[in-house]
């Protein structure tokens, strides 16, 4: 497979994934949410995580809107992180973070970041890298009000 190919399959799963996304609804019950705005170009979300009684993530919720990057993301995002644990979770935030600000030196891992690695390309494009952590930021503030 030639990497245009691959880039073909990287930019059709994240139209999938903003068309058709994952998690989106706000349920009523709320263990702990989060508000986030990208000031740069007006994407919004509200992400709430959702904790088992077995202390993995039993669910995140979210909704928002903007450009296909940040809806796509959140969708990647919640389709990832469902029924892991907490340090888990975090762990992936951590480890995408890590490769949206590597400006493209740092290929996502697909065995830690699953299919949200098709967003590695977002890094090269610094305007961008704040659609894509959008949701992983909210994730991130949510996880903490958990146990606040």
């Amino acid at each position: 497979m030639t990497s245009s190919d691959l880039q073909g399959l990287y930019q059709e799963l994240i139209l999938d994934h903003s068309r058709s996304p994952h998690g989106y609804g706000l349920r009523g019950e709320v263990a702990a949410q989060s508000h986030q705005v990208n000031p740069t170009c007006g994407d919004e979300i509200t992400l709430q995580v959702h904790r088992a009684a077995d202390g993995t993530l039993e669910a995140v919720t979210w909704e928002g809107h903007g450009c296909a990057i940040s809806q796509a993301s959140a969708s990647l995002f919640a389709e990832l992180v469902e029924g892991m644990p907490l340090s888990e979770v975090e762990r992936r935030i951590a480890v995408f973070r890590e490769a949206m600000r590597s400006r493209g030196k740092i290929e996502p891992d697909p065995e830690l970041l699953g299919d949200a690695a098709a967003l590695g390309g977002v890094s090269k494009y610094v305007a961008r890298v704040k659609c894509a952590m959008l949701a992983w930021v909210a994730a991130e503030d949510a996880l903490r009000k958990l146990d606040s």
